[in-house]
């Protein structure tokens, strides 16, 4: 049955051949995909202009019919046994119903009866894919998108089903789903009304962007950071021209430092060709130093995946490697990126990057604003206490304030008197101690000092040199009385003598001399030779 079943691009060749004449067919239920008789010719409609608009993750009612014409061409055990809801065949067709192709249905009944197909056909569903965009609202549902490489769908979770979770759900989660496979009304939108979700790992996009970004922090891609100039003259821009990035950047540098420069790079920060336009900008930068101080990175907010163009290789790469200070401003506070690793600063938000680029000259406009308002406070002060000062002065208080002021002046004369009399008695006391200090010093004075220390000096030195003279002598007549006293003449100048032998030796005993011995003597004054006659 299901083969018989022609798909939408068979009726549109079928109604494009249709024959002039053609027979009615057999009186059945009317379908969608029932061929019409020939309507009367009528005003050719222009084909309405696609949404360029639209998003990525919206799916049109079209999209709900055409895959719902190739799940009929595909055989089904279910569709052959309970639900058939299209039917094609001769037989089934009733002549009296109206024709489907005259039939002109409004928004609402062709999105409820593609909900009802839908529902029918598909019913209870279970489906694999890694969240994004999760969005859990203040009512307690929760909204994401389910997707894959190849397509995303809409899902709900509503809040007594988001109870049950076991774990938080985030974004890159590859989770497992059952649930309703439905129609939203109010969009036209296919989304699948979850009841369970279990979570199978982690997704394969988030797994590759955590594992790359482990890779390059090993490398020491991330741990590089500079610090931004504080007065930059020029600020490069790499951002989209028509983003609301840029137009906040521009009010808060207008606002904070009206004197400096913005020099914008544009660059995709959406879709395949974001990675490659950024990290242009961020080289062309990098190739010409002078023309800016700080490079800026923006984008506005926006999901996971119109962030992941910041996660690419190169483009970290290249804002690593980047002669000049990069900081960047990507998405909202809980984004996060690899090229906000990277960089030297990474802000929240464009507009907190702008402030944190122009904060050094914004605190400065601020510490003058502060102090001019300050000074003005104090002007008015001053101002006010004079005004107070004059508006309080009367005839009377001006004559007593200068019989004070000539008192106070006579008083200070007095002072002023006292203190020069004493200043010249101190002055006239030390004029006299310093005379006589130059009396003392006079050269009179000192010559007649030197004059008696010559005197004694010359006579310390005579005494110096016959006293040891004097000494000498005395001690010479002394050892010479000794000499005398001890010397063998005086003993013989008493009547002794010496007697020597014949060799000249002294003898001492008569037996040293025997009888015929020839003897000298030796008396005070002369000598005796003598031959010994005898001895006893």
């Amino acid at each position: 049955m299901a083969d018989d079943i022609p798909s939408l691009a068979d009726l549109r060749r079928t109604r494009s051949k249709r024959p002039a004449s053609r027979a009615k067919p057999p009186a059945t239920s009317p379908s969608l995909f029932d061929d019409a008789p020939e309507p009367e010719p009528e005003p050719t409609r222009p084909p309405p202009a696609q949404d360029p608009s639209r998003s990525a993750q919206e799916v049109t009612t079209a999209d709900v019919l055409a895959e719902q014409s190739r799940s009929l061409h595909t055989p089904s055990p279910y569709l052959h046994s309970q639900h058939s809801p299209i039917s094609h065949s001769p037989s089934a067709q009733d002549p009296s119903a109206p024709d489907q192709e005259s039939h002109i249905f409004t928004v609402g009944e062709l999105v409820r009866r593609v909900r009802t197909l839908v529902e029918s056909t598909y019913g209870h569903v279970t489906v694999e894919g890694e969240i994004s965009n999760w969005r859990p609202a203040a009512s307690g549902h929760c909204y994401f998108t389910l997707k894959d490489g190849d397509a995303q769908l809409s899902i709900v979770l509503f809040r007594r089903q988001a109870a049950l979770l076991r774990f938080r759900p985030k974004d890159g989660d590859a989770v497992r789903i059952s649930g309703q496979l439905s129609v939203y009304e109010s969009r036209g939108q296919m989304q699948l009304i979850a009841e369970t979700m279990q979570q199978t790992g982690l997704g394969a996009l988030l797994a590759a962007v955590q594992a790359l970004k482990d890779r390059l922090r090993r490398e020491g891609l991330f741990d590089n950071a500079r610090p931004l100039p504080p007065f930059p003259r020029c600020i490069g821009v790499v951002t989209s021209l028509h983003g609301a990035a840029l137009r906040d950047i521009v009010k808060v540098c207008r606002r904070r430092h009206a004197s400096v420069n913005l020099l914008i790079y544009p660059a995709a920060v959406q879709g395949p060709n974001c990675a490659a336009e950024v990290a242009a900008g961020v080289r062309w930068f990098s190739s010409h130093p002078d023309r800016a101080d700080v490079v800026l990175v923006a984008r506005g907010g926006g999901s996971w995946e119109d962030l992941h163009g910041f996660n690419d290789e190169a483009l970290v790469r290249t804002i690593a490697a980047c002669t000049v200070p990069v900081i960047t401003g990507i998405g909202h506070a809980p984004d996060s990126t690899l090229a906000d690793a990277a960089a030297d600063l990474c802000a929240p938000t464009p507009s907190a990057a702008a402030e944190l680029v122009t904060a050094a000259q914004h605190g400065i406009a601020d510490r003058v604003a502060r102090l001019r308002s300050r000074l003005e406070r104090s002007n008015r002060y001053n101002l006010l206490r004079f005004r107070q000062r004059i508006s309080s002065l009367s005839a009377n208080s001006i004559i007593r304030r200068a019989r004070s002021t000539a008192q106070r002046l006579d008083e200070l004369t007095f002072r002023a008197e006292i203190a020069l009399n004493g200043n010249l008695r101190t002055r006239a006391t030390r004029l006299i101690q310093l005379e006589s200090r130059l009396r003392r010093q006079h050269v009179a004075i000192h010559l007649a000092n030197d004059r008696h220390r010559l005197d004694s000096l010359q006579q310390r030195l005579h005494s110096a040199r016959t006293r040891p003279l004097l000494d000498a002598h005395t001690r010479l007549s002394r050892a010479v009385s000794q000499l005398k006293a001890l010397s063998p003449l005086r003993v013989l100048e008493r009547g002794y003598a010496l007697v020597y032998g014949p060799n000249g030796n002294l003898l001492r005993s008569a037996t040293e001399a025997p009888a015929g011995t020839s003897i000298t003597a030796q008396l005070s004054k002369g000598r005796l030779r003598a031959k010994v006659t005898s001895t006893e």
